[in-house]
């Protein structure tokens, strides 16, 4: 133990320093819990499990090889599109192997370990009970391991948590973002089909172990976007026809995806229950709007950072979870975070270099100037804990920690808790929760 902590202690001081530290093995852990943490932050009490699953959309547009002019009645050109997930679910408890995931980071190149309390190839639980299935889905770019301290953490829970790889979109298959303005929502519905299908299958590991009639689904960025227009918020008409500058597509992909059309009102899923969207995308950009926001139809829980200048605060998250006025929301604001408020990993060890191809620091791709990445992950885990309690496992024990003073730091701490004059935030240790806002609405409100 002495030896792991001086190598953890020796990157950290190497990274602090900005030394090259190739020849350092670097230990990145995913499960890591702070003093400070919220109550909920900590894991639960599965063991967890962890396997790669390979699967093949077949006869899916191509949408990078589709004409961005093409005109209607034009055929679409198609192709078979490969879609990798991670899974973690609950395992035996006295399942043994190894603990460490092998994984590309930002530059798509540098394969790293990431170290964790989830088993490779876990025999699942025995249960009686099938546990709920939550999608991750990550941002642009990003990877299936990009939210895997939250991963790893819910399904010690008791939840079944499938991460996508979004082809065309990972750090290494990074293409046009418009394959993933067509394509997010289509994956997320797709793998939910096939876990649905693994679920029924006996030669499968999920064979009874998940339930995904009670499904969540949790996105950040672009992962958010799909999200929102799996659930019923929708494409403007403006967004569906704008088929040049960066946030576009090419003429007729995101028909399907034009509000209160036939064809995307067919989509509704009624497997999934409520979701979480970390800096949803589409807001600012008038891809949704006021109108579009009302045809969201589950329970949604919105994280944001104040200053987001990627897609918006006031005028971006914010401004959808008002407009979400069909559903109970919830609001978590760090304030003074940017984009990548409360869902990235902290930064692997490697990735603290400059990458000369891409021009910038690499482990900016997962920091926050403000905040600590794993203090974010802590409160981000609590709330989602909350949420998804109260939404798929329906417990009443879950809404404590979601009534709350909408100010952090203007909860005080009294005189202990359960003393009359006691509204610090549940969960909290004293004087750890600061600089966070939790705001709710009902629906028709």
């Amino acid at each position: 133990m002495k030896n792991k902590q001086m190598t953890r202690y020796a990157v950290m001081l190497l990274v602090a320093s900005c030394v090259p530290f190739s020849a350092v093995q670097a230990e990145n852990r995913i499960d890591i819990i702070r003093a400070d943490a919220p109550e909920l932050a900590a894991y639960g009490e599965q063991a967890v499990g962890v396997r790669q699953i390979d699967f093949v959309h077949k006869n899916q547009i191509d949408v990078l090889n589709t004409d961005r002019e093409r005109q209607e009645g034009d055929a679409f050109p198609y192709y078979d599109r490969p879609l990798t997930v991670e899974t973690w679910y609950p395992a035996q408890a006295n399942s043994k192997g190894s603990q460490v995931l092998k994984v590309f980071a930002r530059d798509g190149k540098t394969e790293i370990e990431l170290h964790g309390q989830a088993i490779l190839d876990a025999e699942p639980a025995k249960v009686k009970t099938a546990f709920p299935l939550v999608i991750l889905s990550h941002g642009y770019p990003g990877n299936r391991f990009l939210m895997s301290p939250i991963a790893e953490n819910i399904a010690s829970k008791g939840y079944v948590v499938v991460a996508i790889d979004h082809t065309d979109s990972t750090y290494s298959t990074l293409s046009d973002i418009s394959s993933s303005i067509v394509n997010r929502t289509k994956d997320q519905l797709f793998i939910l089909d096939q876990i649905s299908q693994l679920a029924k299958d006996k030669s499968s590991f999920l064979y009874n172990l998940v339930d995904t009639n009670n499904t969540g689904i949790i996105g950040y960025s672009m992962g958010g976007y799909g999200t929102v227009v799996t659930v019923g918020g929708g494409l403007t008409s403006y967004g569906v026809n704008k088929n040049e500058g960066f946030f576009s597509a090419p003429n007729g992909t995101l028909d399907q995806y034009l509000s209160g059309s036939e064809d995307y009102l067919a989509l509704a899923d009624s497997r999934i229950k409520t979701a979480v969207t970390f800096a949803p995308a589409g807001m600012n950009n008038g891809f949704m709007d006021a109108k579009t926001a009302k045809g969201i139809r589950v329970p949604m829980l919105y994280i944001a950072g104040s200053v987001d200048d990627t897609v918006g605060y006031e005028d971006g998250v914010r401004a959808l979870w008002k407009a979400s006025t069909s559903v109970d929301r919830a609001l978590l604001t760090f304030d003074y975070a940017n984009h990548n408020a409360g869902a990235p990993m902290a930064p692997p060890a490697e990735m603290y270099k400059v990458d000369p191809e891409l021009g910038f620091n690499l482990s900016m791709h997962y920091l926050d100037p403000v905040w600590d990445n794993v203090r974010m992950n802590n409160v981000s885990t609590h709330f989602i804990t909350a949420w998804l309690g109260q939404y798929l496992k329906h417990d009443d024990a879950m809404s404590g920690y979601l009534d709350l003073v909408p100010h952090s730091n203007e909860g005080t701490w009294g005189d202990g808790e359960g003393s009359a004059n006691h509204t610090y935030w549940k969960g909290f240790p004293n004087r750890s929760a600061s600089g966070l806002r939790f705001e709710t609405l009902k629906t028709d409100s």
